[in-house]
């Protein structure tokens, strides 16, 4: 491993436990400073003294256990962690952070972890296999969570099938390549914009568009987690953004205050990407007050004027920066993204179909193109917008290099 870290490993009751033990060594012999968090039930399967005597700190399973300095311990141990990984991971653990339930040390620890948590299932193949097993872990992913699926092999029941968990060098090989990961991006600023701005008619009533801005706010997550400082400068958003370390959020409402606010951070950027669902056109004149419904009035005139064109003026002023933007199409969409590629002077534009009711705006998952001067397009399969906003991240920080 190329860094050395403080890392959380969380212990529940599956039967694959002490398969942890092995995992905490291989850590310790990489240089990293371990702590242990254990449910009840992984007690009943490793005892709390092994990880004790191996890491040197007492493992945390009561919450009510009373601390000499008052300190809160699973909230020491969150804000202490570089990163967490849940080994292994039972059904019960996995449904429960996933739904945001805390009843415990592991899952109360975990819901209070600002870093990087990674999740090793392990579990009989029957669990694994119900569908609510893989809705918890289509949410966790959609939370950011990082998940190494477990392998096909002998369970403890006697008999082979899906769910065993994998070998503890698999998993530590796992830990280092989300760490590496964690550098690629480290010192670069990375601005976004993301979700919908609006035109107002009336002070009641405004123009808008269906973006939900997750699409931006799995892009900036991921940019976290490689490292990237990161500015994210919201529109409209039906989700919860929250400012965090590295990540600051300027809210804004109109195009005109999206573009004054990019135009205020674009000199100290590396990478712009305009994942919002920018109004195109606002009302030539706001109404100062509210339009009242007239009984004999049957149509109501709107006259719109264009709003300013963020990407093409960013794109056609860039200087050091790379510029992505975003084609929402609902026809033709590869060629009106090609265009939209020229047009704007951008160096990627993603390119989705949102005439789809499964992909595109408000939906978990997406499916992009990808075009890029002089090169092939990269189409890639459907996909939660997390995943998308992995592999976006991955494919920006190749071409910074």
């Amino acid at each position: 491993m190329k860094m050395m870290a403080k890392i959380l490993v969380h212990v529940s009751g599956s039967i694959a436990a002490f398969k942890a033990v092995t995992v905490v060594r291989m850590l310790q012999r990489a240089h990293h400073e371990v702590r242990v968090v254990m449910t009840k039930s992984a007690t009943k399967l490793v005892g709390p003294a092994t990880f004790t005597a191996l890491t040197h700190y007492p493992v945390l399973v009561d919450l009510w256990e009373p601390t000499l300095n008052g300190d809160i311990p699973h909230i020491e141990l969150a804000d202490w962690a570089d990163y967490s990984i849940v080994v292994p991971a039972s059904a019960d653990v996995i449904a429960k952070i996933a739904n945001g339930i805390a009843d415990d040390a592991v899952t109360t620890t975990v819901l209070a972890t600002p870093t990087p948590v990674m999740i090793v299932p392990a579990m009989n193949t029957h669990m694994w296999n119900q569908p609510s097993t893989q809705r918890n872990l289509d949410q966790l992913r959609r939370d950011g969570r990082l998940i190494l699926s477990p392998v096909h092999g002998q369970l403890a029941e006697g008999y082979a099938g899906d769910g065993r968990m994998p070998e503890p060098k698999v998993i530590v090989h796992f830990m280092d390549q989300v760490m590496s990961s964690q550098e690629i991006l480290k010192g670069k600023h990375v601005l976004i914009a993301l979700g919908g701005t609006v035109a107002p008619i009336d002070p009641v009533r405004y123009i808008g568009n269906w973006s939900s801005g997750k699409m931006g706010w799995s892009i900036a997550q991921a940019a976290l987690t490689m490292g990237a400082e990161v500015t994210v400068i919201a529109g409209r958003t039906d989700i919860h953004l929250e400012a965090q370390k590295r990540l600051m959020i300027q809210r804004v409402r109109t195009t005109q205050e999206m573009y004054e606010q990019i135009e205020k951070h674009f000199g100290q950027c590396d990478v712009l990407i305009m994942a919002a669902a920018v109004a195109d056109f606002k009302p030539a004149n706001v109404v100062q007050q509210k339009i009242k419904k007239d009984p004999h009035q049957t149509v109501l005139n709107l006259q719109l004027t264009p709003t300013v064109d963020i990407l093409k003026k960013m794109g056609h002023r860039k200087n050091h920066q790379l510029v992505v933007g975003f084609a929402a199409e609902t026809q033709d969409v590869l060629a009106n993204a090609q265009q939209k590629l020229v047009n704007k002077g951008a160096d990627m534009i993603v390119a989705n179909d949102v005439s789809q009711t499964t992909t595109g705006f408000n939906a978990d998952n997406n499916k992009v193109t990808i075009l890029r001067p002089q090169q092939k397009p990269l189409a890639w399969p459907t996909a939660t917008k997390h995943e998308i906003g992995q592999r976006l991240m991955k494919l920006i920080a190749e071409q910074l290099s």
